[in-house]
């Protein structure tokens, strides 16, 4: 199991929603600061982040993101 946090920069004030709608997010807000929304990521392989994230990136009005991943 790999689990990540995603930190999404967008203007847009519903991004947070519309990542708790996808697929692996287990939880999703909004945030202060240099970026709007984060995503908590839970996956059962590594290659499966970089699936949710290039989704993200998809999204209308996401202009960058971050990824951080649980290290054990």
């Amino acid at each position: 199991m790999v689990k990540a946090v995603i930190l999404v920069k967008s203007p847009k004030k519903l991004i947070a929603a519309k990542l708790g709608k996808l697929q692996y997010v287990y939880n999703s807000f909004p945030v202060s600061g240099q970026f709007d929304a984060v995503a908590f990521v839970q996956v059962d392989d590594l290659s499966q982040i970089r699936e949710v994230t290039t989704k993200i990136q998809m999204i209308p009005g996401v202009e960058r993101t971050e990824t951080m991943m649980e290290i054990q």
